[in-house]
């Protein structure tokens, strides 16, 4: 038996030594191959896309919000007192200035019409009769044939004869101003609002407000100014940062609520003298010209009311500074951009983002000319990270090429393939 064991001992013995042979062999073999490949080279620096920070001249156009108000808004108010015998206007149509909107009931001021006539008729009768009586006795009183206070009593009914006549003619001038003014009439052209009274309606005179006319030609816009943004354009105009023409000679672009632009430009025609105390605002008006003014109702749509925008035009801003938008980031304490500096490292540098011009931000501070900006590929940097700059490609950008996402060394594909 133990003979039989032995001699099995014998053959496992050579299979177990040829297992283990080839195993050396394999460990021996992947040491020289991880000798021979070596380690793993360092990634080249990431691609990003950078502009060159440099000054221009652009136009400094800032936007207010603005309400429409008609060019003459006219109250229109009877200077008699009487009933409303007619109404010849429509309602919220077209007036031209002389048309006829209302008649008071004229007869009673007929009437003292004529008796104002009559009264200077009479009148001029004494006054006439006065002046012929003065003429006979003067030369009577150098003959001695009448006495002075015949005289001065002929002087005297003559003065009081003229006074009369005067008092006469001036209750005939009102009386004809009081009938003519029985007829209402427009005073000026434009769109006629509702009327506030009807036939058989009594009227004060001077003190009922009948209706009111919108001349819609030209408009006025009014425009609130705050006072930050004056301060801020005194500022800049005095640091020579911004320029601008004589105050009145600035333009104004309109802007409706449903984005379409007005194709006439206003004109700056007043800025009132103080601000509001309740707003902080100072007030400010553009007039526009509006042709379809005269059209029919319906045909034009601009309206007294309105709110609208208004671009002011006519200030330059001078060494201003833009980039584009995507280069602008948002942090915990402001905007913020990227910048490469000299070492091809990247810096990040708060900056003052005020407004935009076109797909560009206007900055204030924080760049100066000639610094290099990031544009594209923030997902591969941060602060401090050596990159490697190239040009913006204005939107065809080459750091988003998958051969350029993660770059293999041939070398490396060579000993590793």
């Amino acid at each position: 038996m133990m003979n039989r064991v032995k001699q099995r001992h014998d053959v496992r013995t050579p299979a177990s030594s040829t297992l283990i042979s080839i195993l050396v062999c394999l460990l021996l073999s992947f040491s020289a191959c991880k000798q021979e490949t070596g380690p793993a080279p360092n990634p080249p620096p990431p691609i990003v896309e950078v502009v060159t920070v440099t000054t221009q001249t652009v136009t400094d156009e800032p936007e207010f919000i603005g309400q429409t108000e008609a060019f003459r808004p006219v109250e229109i108010r009877v200077q008699v007192t009487g009933i409303i015998k007619e109404v010849f206007f429509t309602e919220g149509r077209n007036v031209k200035k002389g048309d006829r909107l209302y008649l008071i009931d004229p007869v009673p001021f007929k009437g003292d019409f004529l008796s104002a006539k009559a009264k200077v008729t009479q009148a001029q009768a004494k006054f006439v009769q006065a002046n012929q009586n003065l003429a006979r006795v003067k030369p009577l009183l150098e003959e001695q044939a009448v006495s002075q206070k015949d005289v001065d009593d002929a002087v005297a009914e003559q003065l009081a004869a003229k006074a009369a006549l005067e008092s006469a003619q001036g209750d005939l001038v009102k009386s004809k101003f009081d009938l003519g003014n029985t007829v209402v009439t427009a005073p000026v052209h434009g769109r006629i609002g509702r009327s506030r009274f009807y036939e058989g309606r009594l009227v004060s005179a001077q003190t009922d407000l009948l209706t009111t006319i919108d001349q819609l030609d030209p408009m006025y816009v009014n425009v609130s100014v705050p006072e930050s943004y004056l301060l801020r354009r005194r500022r800049e105009l005095a640091e020579q940062k911004v320029q601008r023409p004589e105050l009145f000679q600035l333009r104004g672009v309109m802007t409706f609520a449903d984005g379409s632009v007005y194709p006439y430009e206003g004109q700056l025609d007043f800025a009132d003298v103080g601000l509001r105390a309740a707003t902080g605002t100072l007030q400010g008006r553009f007039v526009f010209p509006n042709p379809e003014g005269g059209f029919s109702p319906g045909q034009s749509y601009f309206y007294p009311g309105q709110f609208v925008r208004i671009r002011l035009k006519g200030y330059i801003r001078t060494n201003a500074i833009l980039i584009p938008q995507r280069a602008v980031q948002q942090g915990p304490t402001g905007t913020f951009v990227n910048i490469v500096g000299a070492d091809e490292t990247i810096e990040v540098r708060e900056v003052q983002a005020t407004s935009w011009k076109g797909s560009d931000w206007l900055i204030e501070e924080g760049l100066q000319p000639g610094e290099r900006l990031v544009v594209e590929g923030f997902h591969r940097i941060q602060p401090g990270v050596q990159v490697n700059p190239v040009p913006f490609q204005n939107g065809k950008s080459t750091t988003e090429s998958p051969s350029q996402e993660n770059p293999i060394p041939p070398e490396t594909t060579q000993e590793t393939s």
